[in-house]
C-alpha cells in the first residue's frame, strides 16, 4: 500500500470525526429512548482457542465457559496477523495491516496514520467514559487519545509480561540486568524497571494478587465500583497479560493439572511441501534462561517431560486468567451492570504448543491465526451459541458500533456481526485474511530477508502466498511460493497440495479471491 493512499485514508478519517452526531438506533427501550449498553473488553494475551467452550476437555475454564454461554462463540474467527501488536492495532483501527502499515512489534500505528479514530476513542468521542488497564494496545505503545483514564499498578514494571517471584529467577533476572547495566544495553522503563527474562516458567505459591494479572484485576473492580455512579456508559478494558510467555501463575492453578493427561501435539513436523521458514523459529521461546537450546522446527522435537512442562505451564496461566475474568463478572452482576453490559472477550492470536515442532506464535497456519472470540450479553438474541461462520478481527470494531446504536463508519474493512449474534446459523462473509511478515524478529540470519505472506481461509481451504518484501517501498516484491490446504481431508494443514496440477483451477481462484480481499 503506497504512502498516498495511507493520507487519503487518513483524510477520510479526519472527516469522519467531524460527522460523529450522524447515529441510527440499533435498540429502543420502551419509552423511545435509545439505551447504550456498557463495553467490558477483555483482551488476552497469547490465548488460543483451547478453553471449555471450544471443546477443550483438559483445559479448566469455567468462568470464561460462562461467559459463552450467555453469548456467542465464534468458532472460525481470526486474526490479520500472528503477532501482539499487528494484531491488536487492526482490531482496535478496523483496518487491515497495509493499510496501518503495522507489521511488527515496535511500529505504532499513529506514525502512519495519526488522525485514526480507535475503538475506544469512537465510544469516548461519543459520551462513554473509557478506562484501559492492561494489555490492550500493545504493552509499551500506548494510545492516550483512546482513554479519559489509562491505569497502572504501582509496583509493577510498564511492561509486566516478566514478573517473577520465585528466589531461583529472581537471581537470574537480577544478574542478567546487571550485565546489561555494565555493558550499557540496560534500558530502564519510566517506573525504573528492566525487561529481563529469566526462565520461561514459574510456580509459585502466592495469591493471585501477587502477579500483574491478579492486582490488576483488582484495581478494575474498584474501577467498576466507581463507573456504577458515573452517568454516562462505560468501555472497560482489562487487558490481560498471560497465558503471555513466561509462564507464570500461582501454584494453585498448577495444582489444578496433571500433565500426564495432557495430550502432545500428533504433527510435530514441518508440513509436508511447505518451505521450512514459513513456520518460523521460536525466536521468542528462545529468548528465555531455560529454553536457549531448543530444537529448530526441522529438527528432533523437544523431549516429552520438557513439552509436558511446557503444556502444564500454559493451562495454569489459562485456569489463572479465567479466575480474574469470573472476578470480573462476579462484581459486575454485584453491582447490577450485568443486563445492560456487553462484554467481549478475545485472544490476540494463536500460539504453537509443540505443533509443526515449534513453541510460538507468528505464522500464516491455522494454528497461529484462528483465535477465540466470545461475545457475550443478557439483551444478545442468540446466547449459549456456537457459531462456525468465518469471522475476522477487523468485524469487532463495526459489531461493537452497531451493537451501541451509532452509525458503522464506511471505511472500516470488517462487517458487523450483528446477524450472526441474532442467528449463530447466519454469515456474513465467505472467507477470512490474514498476512504475516517475516524477517523483523529472531537471528541475524532470520532477519536477513524480509518475506511477506498473505493467507485466505474458506470454509474449506487455506491458501498462501509467499512474496519478498520490499522494506523501504513497504510493498511486496518478487513471488516466492504458495501453500494450499484441504480441511476436509487435512484439519492440521500437514501436507501443501499447491504443487498438484489438478489443483491449479482452484488455485487460481483462490489466488484471485486473496488479491481480491487485499484490494481495500
Amino acid at each position: 500500500m503506497k504512502m498516498s493512499r495511507v493520507k487519503l485514508l487518513s483524510l477520510m478519517v479526519c472527516s469522519f470525526m467531524f460527522g460523529l452526531s450522524a447515529c441510527k438506533q440499533h435498540k429502543e427501550i420502551a419509552s423511545g429512548k435509545v439505551e447504550r449498553p456498557n463495553i467490558l473488553f477483555i483482551p488476552i494475551d497469547d490465548l488460543r482457542p483451547d478453553l471449555g467452550a471450544y471443546g477443550n476437555t483438559v483445559v479448566k475454564s469455567p468462568n470464561i465457559d460462562a461467559l459463552a454461554n450467555n453469548g456467542v462463540t465464534f468458532n472460525r474467527a481470526y486474526t490479520q496477523h500472528a503477532v501482539c501488536t499487528t494484531s491488536r492495532t487492526s482490531l482496535l483501527t478496523g483496518l487491515r495491516p497495509d493499510s496501518t502499515q503495522v507489521w511488527d512489534l515496535k511500529t505504532h500505528f499513529r506514525d502512519n496514520l495519526p488522525d485514526v479514530v480507535t475503538l475506544p476513542q469512537f465510544f469516548k468521542n461519543n459520551g462513554y467514559y473509557t478506562v484501559g488497564t492492561g494489555k490492550t494496545f500493545h504493552n509499551t505503545l500506548q494510545d492516550s487519545l483512546a482513554w479519559n483514564e489509562y491505569l497502572h499498578v504501582d509496583g509493577f514494571p510498564f511492561d509486566p509480561d516478566a514478573v517473577y517471584l520465585n528466589q531461583d529467577n529472581l537471581i537470574i533476572q537480577k544478574e542478567r540486568e546487571l550485565n546489561r547495566v555494565k555493558n550499557g544495553t540496560a534500558k530502564f522503563d519510566k517506573y525504573g524497571f528492566i525487561y529481563t527474562k529469566a526462565k520461561s516458567i514459574e510456580m509459585a505459591d502466592v495469591k493471585d494478587d501477587a502477579y500483574y494479572d491478579g492486582a490488576q484485576t483488582t484495581m478494575a473492580i474498584k474501577k467498576l465500583q466507581e463507573l456504577k455512579n458515573k452517568a454516562e456508559p462505560f468501555f472497560l478494558s482489562v487487558g490481560f497479560y498471560k497465558p503471555h510467555l513466561p509462564f507464570n501463575a500461582p501454584k494453585k492453578y498448577w495444582d489444578l493439572y496433571n500433565p500426564e493427561d495432557m495430550p502432545l501435539a500428533t504433527n510435530q513436523f514441518i508440513p509436508e511441501g511447505s518451505p521450512e521458514f514459513a513456520v518460523n523459529g521460536d525466536a521468542e521461546m528462545r529468548g528465555y534462561y531455560d529454553r536457549k537450546d531448543l530444537p529448530e522446527p526441522n529438527e528432533n522435537p523437544l523431549n516429552e517431560k520438557d513439552q509436558r512442562e511446557l503444556l502444564h505451564a500454559y493451562y495454569a496461566c489459562v485456569s489463572y486468567v479465567d479466575a480474574q475474568v469470573g472476578r470480573l463478572m462476579d462484581e459486575l452482576e454485584r453491582l447490577g451492570l450485568k443486563e445492560n453490559t456487553i462484554v467481549v472477550l478475545w485472544g490476540d492470536h494463536g500460539w504453537k504448543l509443540g505443533e509443526h515442532n515449534s513453541w510460538g506464535k507468528q505464522s500464516n497456519y491455522e494454528i497461529d491465526t484462528r483465535v477465540p472470540l466470545i461475545i457475550s450479553g443478557d439483551k444478545l438474541t442468540s446466547r449459549g451459541k456456537l457459531s462456525n461462520a468465518l469471522t475476522e478481527f477487523v468485524d469487532v470494531y463495526p459489531t461493537l458500533i452497531d451493537l451501541s446504536g451509532f452509525q458503522v463508519p464506511q471505511y472500516l474493512h470488517g462487517k458487523s456481526l450483528i446477524p450472526i449474534l441474532e442467528n449463530s446459523n447466519a454469515s456474513v462473509k465467505e472467507a477470512a485474511f490474514s498476512q504475516f511478515l517475516l524477517g523483523r524478529y529472531g537471528s541475524k540470519e532470520d532477519r536477513k530477508v524480509e518475506r511477506m505472506g498473505y493467507t485466505v481461509r474458506t470454509d474449506r481451504y487455506r491458501y498462501v502466498e509467499w512474496y519478498l518484501w520490499k522494506k523501504k517501498e513497504k510493498e511486496k516484491g518478487d513471488f516466492i511460493t504458495r501453500e494450499l490446504f484441504d480441511h476436509k481431508t487435512d484439519p492440521q494443514e500437514n501436507i501443501n497440495i499447491a504443487n498438484n496440477s489438478e489443483n491449479d483451477e482452484l488455485i487460481s481462484q483462490l489466488s484471485e479471491q486473496l488479491k481480491e480481499g487485499f484490494s481495500l
